[in-house]
């Protein structure tokens, strides 16, 4: 975009800047006396804003102030008046509790966040929470908050702008597609120390994405004050190593504080002439400034500089030491005329738009399907149904021919694994690798627009990059890996939740059914940690025709991330329809839970509640009851979270209320059972680690076998003859002691 070049009415004369502050170098920025003015106004409403809260994080919104005015103002392709605009670059503020640095941009650039909003800063129900979330606040390409999540996130949307142009525009000369954009990303001390950045940055080397340009900012503060106590990597060697192209600029070269805008204007020029690496910029800024006591301390980090600070710092910079939130109408308009730099920017990208869609009427008609969310009509007509077997197939082998046989029909869907692909089956049969032709392999060919993904061994960085493809919000991502390593994976997870972002995890190797690798990779406490998070949905299925079922649910969701939990070990697919001894068909999974073998009678005796492979534990312990004249239903539920969204009149008719007799069976913790199986019912469950052994063995000995399950469910047709007890009865407990002797 054009620099703000507007005319601009003379100086005022009491606009006294102290002298002593080096004013910013910024001739072939072309700044003008406005400019300064519009940048110490981001400065002294970061501060107020963060007076009027009480708390909050004010100094490096201010020292970042000259930064963050150059990329809203001229740097960045962005229509504030279209904050969907296809052909916008995008903006990552990685360290989030700065939040204000982006506000502040927002409100000046007329997203339509007005200074009431900026005074409303961390309070309820304003569009200025403490860091920025999206779809709550417009402008707002991510949520950031957690350290690092942003940068790495940032390396998704980069990777996908990739893909989605060798999907919509592959063959045009690299900077003339529509759809050529970069990420910009803002970046502290703090993100840098995180590990997951180090993971997605040694990725992002790697794919050589020359449209992602991070600033660093650094300014050797964190709420420990200065990092020198625990950060002196020289982080640009790092990158280096990386394989990135490294920059600095350093405000404090002179021996003085000089914000040199030149420079970094060069710099990003320099950065977007790259096209193969990503670029880090290196700016060297003292946080707060120019605050004349708590410049380059942690309180301006992390907190309210203090009325008397405020002030002072308002008569450094020429202003009216006595007001809050001064924005001068004429600073306004200036900063407001980005508005039709960016309508032009946007009018001058349009012919060529149209010009692709008339060139290109079948991708453009994939475009409008992506954009709107849809699938194609009779996708579903793809997906596998598998013949009865009992040897049965692993789900994760269902799951991967599930992918393989989508392939052909959702272009959009696209994915890989943590260097699991082999064991995840995450690989769609013949499609090339997402991957620069220079390090293509022989066991995976592909190319830069290819679609199978290698993370490499980085769950974290994984899940935080399937973050950031999502939020381009044309393709639809999925990452593998075993279930155990969902630990690994956790932030990048609940912030998928957090965004509501139709991300899918492909989790395999689900319980002890893993066998020999042991307790270090056998998942116990995994699937109660999962469904804790609100937002995402556990997915089990109990066999292949499950988990065709399942893929299809999750792919129909557009609204919530997914996870997967897939079996190593085969688990026989079930004879489905209406003969003598079928089961219930599969597409009851769609609901979350369903009847898979009804009782005999009107009303059960017990219920069995099984999700994956111990749902035919389930169903073996069902025919032990019948042989000692006992009439059990089974219910197989693959999503909990599917199914409580349900009717309550379908829920009854699963699982009636009046059946309080019931067990659940599942290889993990039994925690969360207690709410479906009730009072009266029982858990069979692991409530300890595991240990290395062939499955089979481990099942046994565990006590997870169809006798136990059959065991628990005659004690839970006493208890149920018994009286209600809130919260199940006490483990232990004796019939003197009010208990009905068994195990609660």
């Amino acid at each position: 975009m054009a620099p703000p070049n507007a005319p601009e009415a003379p100086e005022r004369p009491d606009r006294g800047r102290d002298p002593k502050l080096a004013l910013p170098v910024a001739d072939a920025a072309g700044w003008g006396p406005l400019d300064v003015r519009a940048v110490d106004t981001v400065r002294l409403l970061a501060a107020d804003a963060v007076q009027k809260a009480g708390h909050g994080h004010p100094g490096t919104a201010m020292s970042l102030a000259p930064l963050a005015y150059l990329l809203f103002q001229q740097v960045m392709r962005h229509d504030p008046a279209d904050d969907q605009w296809l052909g916008r670059d995008r903006f990552v503020l990685s360290c989030g509790h700065s939040s204000l640095t982006l506000y502040i941009q927002l409100y000046l650039s007329g997203y339509g966040m007005e200074l009431d909003d900026l005074k409303a800063l961390r309070t309820w129900g304003s569009s200025t929470p403490g860091h920025p979330e999206y779809r709550h606040t417009r402008g707002v390409e991510i949520t950031t908050g957690p350290l690092g999540q942003g940068l790495a996130s940032a390396v998704g949307m980069a990777m996908a702008a990739r893909r989605e142009r060798g999907l919509l525009d592959p063959d045009a000369p690299a900077g003339t597609s529509p759809f050529d954009h970069h990420v910009y990303v803002v970046a502290s001390d703090g993100d840098l120390m995180e590990g997951v950045t180090s993971e997605a940055s040694s990725l992002a080397g790697h794919q050589e994405l020359g449209n992602l340009v991070v600033f660093y900012d650094s300014n050797h503060i964190s709420i420990e004050d200065d990092t020198d106590i625990a950060f002196s990597e020289d982080v640009t060697a790092r990158y280096a190593a990386y394989g990135w192209h490294v920059q600095t600029v350093d405000f404090t070269r002179t021996g003085d504080y000089v914000e040199d805008v030149d420079a970094l204007l060069a710099a990003v020029e320099a950065a977007k002439n790259e096209t193969g690496r990503p670029s880090l910029i290196l700016l060297r800024t003292i946080i707060g400034w120019p605050a004349p006591t708590k410049q380059n301390t942690g309180k301006a980090h992390g907190s309210a500089l203090g009325d008397d600070e405020v002030a002072a710092t308002k008569k450094l910079l020429g202003f009216d030491p006595d007001t809050d939130f001064t924005v001068e109408d004429d600073v306004l308009q200036h900063a407001r005329a980005v508005r039709e730099r960016g309508a032009e920017a946007h009018r001058a990208w349009e012919p060529g738009y149209q010009r692709w869609r008339s060139d290109n009427p079948e991708r453009a008609a994939l475009l409008d399907r992506l954009l709107e969310q849809k699938f194609p009509d009779g996708w579903t007509d793809s997906l596998p149904v598998f013949d009865a077997d009992p040897k049965g197939i692993a789900t994760r082998k269902a799951s991967g021919d599930v992918l393989s046989a989508l392939a052909p029909v959702l272009p959009e869907l696209w994915g890989g694994s943590a260097d699991l692909a082999g064991s995840n089956n995450t690989t769609m049969e013949g499609e090339p690798s997402f991957v620069p032709e220079g390090k293509q392999t022989g066991e995976f060919p592909g190319n830069p627009y290819g679609r199978t993904l290698h993370f490499g061994i980085r769950e974290h960085a994984m899940g935080a990059i399937l973050n950031g493809i999502a939020l381009q919000s044309l393709t639809r991502p999925y990452g593998g890996t075993f279930l155990i390593f969902s630990d690994y994976m956790r932030p990048a997870v609940r912030l998928a939740a957090l965004m509501k972002l139709p991300v899918t995890y492909v989790w395999t190797h689900d319980s002890i059914g893993l066998g020999e690798d042991g307790p270090t990779h056998q998942p116990v406490e995994q699937l109660a940690a999962l469904r804790a998070i609100p937002g995402l949905d556990v997915v089990r299925p109990a066999d292949a025709n499950e988990t065709s079922v399942c893929w299809r649910t999750v792919l129909e969701h557009h609204d919530r991330p997914a996870g997967l939990a897939l079996t190593r070990q085969p688990l026989p697919v079930l004879e489905r329809g209406e003969g003598e001894g079928a089961y219930a068909p599969a597409s009851g999974a769609a609901r979350g839970g369903y009847v898979l073998a009804d009782s005999r009678k009107e009303t059960p005796d017990v219920i069995l509640i099984g999700t994956g492979s111990e749902v035919h534990i389930a169903l073996e312990a069902r025919e032990l009851l019948a042989a000692e004249g006992h009439d059990a239903r089974v219910v197989s539920l693959p999503c909990r979270e599917w199914f409580a969204d349900q009717p309550y009149a379908y829920q009854d008719e699963v699982l009636p209320p009046g059946v309080r007799a019931r067990v659940s069976v599942e290889a993990a913790v039994a925690q969360g059972w207690r709410d479906i199986v009730g009072d009266a019912g029982r858990m069979v469950s692991l409530e300890h680690f595991g240990a290395s052994a062939a499955y089979e063995r481990l099942y046994e000995e565990f006590g997870i076998t169809p006798r136990a399950v059959a065991d628990a469910a005659l004690a839970s047709i006493r208890a149920a003859a018994g009286p209600v007890r809130p919260g199940g009865e006490r483990a232990g407990a004796t019939p003197t002691e009010g208990g009905t002797g068994d195990a609660g």
